[in-house]
Parts: structure tokens; sequence; C-alpha cells
């Protein structure tokens, strides 16, 4: 293993692609058998993330509807796409995740387009590397597939999140009405040119 914080010079197609000496952590392509550690952490970090934003009942809607084991499954089967789980090593237990798939964005695409749908690390770990290292991976694999732009949405007062984006060179190209267990919030779409 690499000393120092990360190594981001990791292929996007090795099984353990980065890694946190100082913090026991890593970040792994997901395979079929973490379709259910995805549905998990994607449930934890959602409400983590939007606990102040969403009521109660849209956000159980939505994580029932959207971060099932069926869902990840189906992200997991795209030969386009890609996810991947961070881990605390010593147990395994899942930390963050993140999901390239086709496009399902109101913009003008590109055929080659990917978008990055998740993106999301339980927030103790912020400041460690792992969204850095989520990101790597992501820009690695739609380079890899011959994505001309990676787009995501994000939640247009989700500033964190915007300006850790705009960082690494994503742009607002459109807006869409995001419907969260049937309340409608206004996102913002960025994309990343990568040719």
């Amino acid at each position: 293993m690499p000393d120092g914080p990360l190594d981001t010079r990791a292929s996007a197609f090795q099984q353990t692609m980065m890694f946190d000496a100082d913090n026991d952590l890593i970040v792994r392509r997901a395979s079929e058998e973490d379709a259910e550690a995805l549905a998990h952490i994607g449930v934890a970090t959602f409400i983590e993330s939007y606990t102040e934003d969403i009521e109660g009942p849209a956000m159980v809607a939505h994580c029932t509807n959207q971060h099932s084991r069926e869902v990840y499954e189906q992200y997991l089967a795209d030969p386009r796409g890609a996810c991947w789980i961070a881990e605390y090593q010593p147990t395994g237990a899942p930390i963050g995740y993140a999901v390239n798939c086709k496009p399902d964005l109101p913009i003008e695409l590109d055929a080659s387009d990917l978008e990055l749908k998740r993106i999301y690390a339980l927030s103790r770990t912020h400041g460690t590397g792992i969204g850095q290292a989520l990101m790597q991976a992501a820009i690695n694999q739609a380079r890899h597939v011959g994505a001309r732009r990676l787009l995501l949405g994000t939640y247009e007062e989700n500033y964190r999140a915007m300006t850790f984006y705009r960082k690494h060179g994503f742009e607002k190209v459109g807006e869409r009405a995001f419907n969260v267990g049937g309340k409608i919030y206004d996102d913002i779409i960025m994309a990343l040119t990568l040719t």
C-alpha cells in the first residue's frame, strides 16, 4: 500500500483503488456482492445529508424507492457504468460510495455522456480524502469508456457539494426539478468536459 494520504495514480479498474493509511480507509470498485452494502450506505448518507432539507415521509419514500438492493444491482449491471464503495478497512463497514451510469437528465445529451448519479460519504469522513478518491475513480472510469462529459445533478442549496464539484472542474449546464418522495426540489446540472 502507498505511503501518505492517497495514491491517485491507481487505475480505475483495480479492485482496491485508493488507500488512506492514516485512517484505514479504502475505496474499491464494487461488485455484484456489494449491492446490499451500497443500498445501506446510500440510505445512511442520503438521510444524513438532507435531514434538515427534506421532510421525513418524503425522505423515507425516496430511500425506499431509490436505494434498494435492486436499484444498485441495476447500476452494477450497466456495462458502461460503475460503482465504488469506500470502507473502513478494519471492519469492512461501508462509509461512502459513488455511481456512474447512463444519464437521466433533462438536457441535450451526447451518446457518450455518463452521469455521476451519486457520490456520498458519511460526514465523519469528510476531510479524509474519501470524496477525492471517489471522484477520481468516477472521472477515470468515465474517461476509460470514452465519455465526452461526466454529468451530475445536485440540490441548488447544497453549497458544500457544489464547491467540491467546481474544484474538480464541473460547471453548471442546466437545471431540473428533482422528485424526492413526491416533493419537488430545484437542482442544478453540472458537467465536466473530458475530451
